[in-house]
């Protein structure tokens, strides 16, 4: 188990390098300000956290569920995504509002507007967990969570930007692949019983 563990963790970090490594290098960030080189990257740092999150959940990267690593790697990706938005609000307000009130000319716009709410209603639904009670709250994380991939990696996708497309698109794929796995694992809809 721990070998496979290692294993599982060496692919994530391989998985992860290369669109962190192609950015780092894009000519695209030449002439643009440190601020929004910063929200593309915790834009990047946020997909790859959409990566970890399933597998420690699933208990791939550890030899069991890791609800506690699960949980502050929750919250690094809630983080990512203030960061990102409110860098991208820094540079450019205008577009931020379009975004947020779906009304951007940009085809890959309002996919991560649509993430970003459903990241914050999984991260409100792990706060409430308990108060809630779990079958509600398996149902809420568990729909909240698959937006999340979805709508993140369509978000991705479509934008022609500094990760590269063979690394983004590998990541996105595996992450899209990490979330199956994670569902498959908990049997996500045995609460619809």
């Amino acid at each position: 188990m721990q070998f496979r563990g290692g294993v599982v963790w060496a692919a994530v970090v391989i998985a992860i390098a290369p669109p962190l490594i192609v950015a780092a290098r894009s000519p695209l960030l030449e002439w643009r300000d440190p601020v929004y080189v910063l929200a593309g990257f915790a834009g990047i740092v946020g997909l790859s956290l959409l990566l970890v999150q399933p597998l420690l959940i699933a208990g791939s990267l550890t030899r069991g569920p890791a609800r506690r690593i699960h949980a502050l790697t929750g919250a690094g990706l809630v983080f990512a995504v203030v960061v990102h938005v409110v860098g991208l609000w820094i540079t450019s307000p205008p577009d931020v509002v379009d975004v947020l009130l779906f009304r951007s000319p940009t085809p890959f716009s309002i996919w991560g507007a649509v993430a970003m709410w459903a990241v914050f209603a999984a991260a409100l639904l792990a706060v409430l967990r308990k108060k809630i009670g779990l079958r509600l709250w398996r149902l809420g994380h568990s729909l909240a969570v698959g937006i999340v991939l979805v709508t993140t990696v369509v978000h991705a996708w479509r934008i022609e930007g500094t990760m590269g497309e063979v690394s983004k698109a590998v990541l996105c794929l595996l992450v899209l692949a990490a979330g199956a796995w994670a569902f498959w694992q908990r049997r996500a809809w045995r609460v619809l019983r």
